[in-house]
This record gives C-alpha cells, structure tokens and sequence, in this order.
C-alpha cells in the first residue's frame, strides 16, 4: 500500500488498494504513516535486547584483565558515555527542533540531516559493517551455545570421557533458516513481544550465570581474584607484558562491545508513539536499559571473577563445565539461543 501526502501531511492512498473508509485520520500520525504504538517499556526491551548480548558472559574475563578497581571503573565509565552519547542521539530523530521537525526514519537520516550527505557514506559503511559483524557474531554464538546442549546432554548419556565431537556447522544453518523466516513478519513496530521474550531471556541466562558465580564464589580453596588483575612475572597466573597490555584492550574492547546499541537507536525511536515527544520518551527509555544492563553487568562480571579469580574463562557458563548441574547450564544455554533470535531480528 502505497501513500502521497499533501503539503498539510494528510494520507492518501494510492492506486486503490486499499478502501479509505477501512482507516480514520486518526490512525496515522503526523508523516503520514500508520500510527505508531511503541511506549517507553516497549523501546526499554528494545534496547536491553539490543545491549545485553552474549557479550555479558565474557566480562568476567574481562575484570580479570583489569582487577577489582579498574574493571567496575571502566564499566560505570562506558555506561556514562553510552548514556550521555544516546541522549544527545535522541535528540537527533527530529530535525531540525528534537519535538515537531521532520522525522529521520533511520540512523542514516539522522547522519544526513545533521552531516550532511558526504557523512553519509562513511557513517553507513561504519554502521553496516557494525550490525554485519554483530549478526555473524551472534550466528555464531547461537549456534555454540546448542552444540554446548548437545555436547552436555552427550557426556550426561555416555560419561564424561567420552568424545562428543559436534559440528557447529548444521546449528549456524538453522539458526540462518529461522532468521529468514522471522525476517518475512511483516512490521517491526509490531514486533516488542519479541524483545519483551528476548529481554527475559538474557535477564534469566544473566541471572543463572550470577547464582553459579555467586555459588562457587562462596567455596573455599581458590584465588578471588586481585586488584590489579593478571600479574605480570613469572609463574602460575602470570603472563608477560606484552600479553597484560595485548588482553587490556581486549578487555577494554569487550566491555565497550557489550554496550553497543546506538548504531540502532533512530530506529528504535522511531517505533514510539506521540505524546510525550519521541525524544523524551527514549531518553527514559535509555536510562531503564543502561541502568538495567549496568547492573547485570557489574554482578556478573564481579561475581564471575569472584569465582574463578584470574583463571576466569572467555564464556562464563563453560567454566561450570558441562556435567553437574548440567540441566541448569542447558537451560541457560537455551536461554541464550533464543535471545539472540530476538537480538539479530533487532539489529
């Protein structure tokens, strides 16, 4: 269905595919487009989709890296700049006043009518590139996290010596074949149920991966990690120089990565409703999943060192193994796959 607009911004529909008398002035709203439902908890699962990837559950590692002080420091510090960035980005979905200019459907209007048009080519490549990465990224996460069911389920049947080797190649192939199936549904506006599942998701694979940490942070006999993170030296938990500075900025990387989601923001606004203006309502709604995030963040990565101290894995799930309790470890596993149907439909 296809639309004109006159100077005074009312709908008309063309070619006569739809009947007139099926819509009311009051179902679109001010650019001509159906109405939009969106409201400041329907955009807070957006973003807490879009934030709370499977990035949380390297952030462990990532404070073993940096130690006690510096990793809630660098957190907080990248929750502020995320925080501060996506104000100033809310601001951007009208233009040229943030409350009645013209709307900018996209990141890339956004860049167009505040830039201008040369930034457009390098903003969308910088954009594209970013939500290609991430979307191969969360492929590939998907799809080890039900090899991970598989191989638990395997060593649960047949003991734990036996050699469950699984490819990861049929689960990627799946997970692809269910994108393109939700990719066919038909308006993103309409889709919040999906982030309001993917959001409960990644809140329960973060909170079982917190009660395990908490768990194992509670027994006696091993490191609880240190201030300063990795030792450099010689020895049993120490590592060269190069390798300290080398696995800062991956650490550093890791925690700025896990609060990506601006490259998205227009197009989150842009599924709210009006009134309150778009802008006010995201601001609220960036403040309840930056706020969120910070605080899944901040415990799970603190308890995750607490638990394993320097030897904190990459994925903080497989370092409870895959035996015992295995069915808690598949169930958040489960969790995770169908957070990241939820997250890539997102991006």
């Amino acid at each position: 269905m296809g639309y004109t607009y006159s100077e005074n911004r009312q709908p008309e529909i063309e070619n006569g595919s739809q009947k007139a008398s099926n819509y009311s002035l009051e179902d679109f709203d001010d650019d001509g487009h159906l109405r939009r439902i969106g409201n400041v908890w329907t955009a807070s699962a957006h973003v807490i989709t879009a934030v709370i990837g499977s990035g949380v559950l390297s952030l462990a590692w990532s404070i073993a890296q940096l130690g006690w002080i510096a990793g809630p420091i660098v957190m907080i510090f990248f929750a502020f700049v995320t925080y501060y960035t996506s104000v100033l980005l809310a601001d951007c979905y009208r233009s040229p006043d943030p409350v009645s200019g013209k709307r900018n459907y996209t990141y890339m209007d956004a860049v167009r009518a505040n830039l201008g048009a040369t930034q457009v080519w390098l903003c969308g490549f910088v954009q594209y590139s970013n939500l290609w990465a991430t979307s191969v990224g969360y492929t590939i996460t998907a799809s080890i996290s039900m090899v991970a069911i598989k191989r638990s389920n395997c060593f649960h049947s047949n003991g734990h010596n036996t050699a469950c080797h699984i490819s990861n190649n049929p689960y990627m192939a799946t997970f692809g074949v269910v994108q393109i199936i939700f990719s066919q549904l038909p308006d993103f506006h309409r889709l919040w149920w999906l982030s309001i599942v993917a959001a409960l998701m990644s809140c329960t694979y973060s909170g079982i991966g917190l009660a395990l940490g908490i768990s194992k942070a509670m027994d006696n006999g091993h490191s609880h990690g240190s201030i300063t993170g990795l030792s450099v030296g010689y020895g049993i938990d120490h590592i060269a120089m190069e390798n300290k500075i080398w696995q800062i900025f991956q650490a550093l990387g890791n925690i700025a990565f896990a609060y990506s989601f601006s490259a998205i923001l227009i197009e989150i606004q842009d599924t709210l409703k009006s009134p309150p203006s778009e802008n006010k309502t995201m601001k609220k709604a960036t403040l309840i999943g930056v706020s969120t995030t910070t605080f899944f963040y901040l415990t799970i990565g603190c308890m995750g060192y607490a638990a394993f101290g320097n030897d904190a894995p990459g994925n903080l799930l497989t370092g409870f193994g895959f035996y015992e309790p295995y069915w808690l470890v598949d169930f958040a596993n489960v969790c995770i796959v169908v957070h990241l149907v939820g997250a890539y439909q997102v991006l």
